[in-house]
């Protein structure tokens, strides 16, 4: 998930500068022990990119709807950003569009993390496919335990300088937000309501995959956010919870 703010340097260099910043480390950059896969497994996920190069992650909500992370949206302008759909390589294939605008959770913070989602608008609508489709919202957290899935392409190594080219995914199991703040963790009271957790030994998204998709039951369950490291043992991976957002998202999409 998130690294230490000591490592974010690297990787932005990796990414063209382009790691978002926040007080909190964030996810940005990669899946950690993850396998190469093809966008039509995950037709929701795009990357969100800042002048061409690779920023964040997303998934698909509507046509001309992009579900993200508010902390990747700091400090920069709608006219540098563009969003590819429907390629498993975020460099080449699939579609290009132009983001139109985009808005923040109002209630987001950026020392605390607590609602990191956002929403972008695109300058087009895309065509679904095989390799573009929407996701749903989750309606209710999934059980502590749930199996569920993590994209995107991020670092594959905390503090690693380069990102892969093709799509990489985790299989992760749910913590919940109660067990995540639980003393089985060290994360404590930085854990809020808003949030939800999922780890795996030796599996993490890292920097590059934030504001990507955690999918279980088929529905977006999260939204790639913060962590200590990738893949360490007490540190979980922290995500938005769709859930506990999903209001946000329906009345301003």
């Amino acid at each position: 998930m998130l690294k230490f703010v000591i490592l974010l340097s690297a990787v932005a260099c990796a990414l063209g500068g382009t790691i978002p910043e926040g007080l909190l480390p964030q996810l940005d950059g990669r899946i950690v022990g993850g396998t190469a896969t093809t966008i039509t497994s995950f037709p929701w996920q795009i990357s969100l990119q800042r002048s061409g190069s690779h920023s964040c992650g997303g998934s698909i909500y509507s046509a001309n709807v992009i579900v993200t992370a508010a902390h990747c949206l700091q400090s920069v302008s709608a006219s540098t950003l563009q969003v590819r759909a429907g390629s498993s390589y975020w460099s080449s294939g699939g579609t290009v569009l132009k983001v139109a605008a985009f808005r923040n959770h109002e209630g987001y913070n950026a020392n605390t993390m607590v609602n990191d989602i956002a929403i972008i608008w695109l300058s087009g609508s895309l065509g679904f496919s095989s390799s573009i489709k929407a996701i749903g919202l989750a309606g209710s957290n999934p059980a502590n335990g749930a199996a569920a899935s993590v994209s995107g392409w991020g670092t594959q190594s905390s503090g690693s300088s380069s990102i892969p080219t093709q799509l990489q995914y985790v299989n992760v199991n749910i913590v919940s937000q109660s067990v995540c703040a639980s003393g089985a963790y060290s994360y404590g009271s930085q854990i809020r309501g808003s949030m939800i957790c999922a780890a795996a030994s030796g599996k993490d998204s890292c920097q590059g995959d934030s504001g990507g998709p955690l999918v279980s039951g088929g529905v977006l369950v999260g939204v790639v956010s913060w962590g200590y490291g990738c893949a360490l043992s007490n540190y979980p991976g922290v995500y938005a919870s769709v859930a506990d957002l999903r209001s946000w998202v329906v009345n301003n999409a």
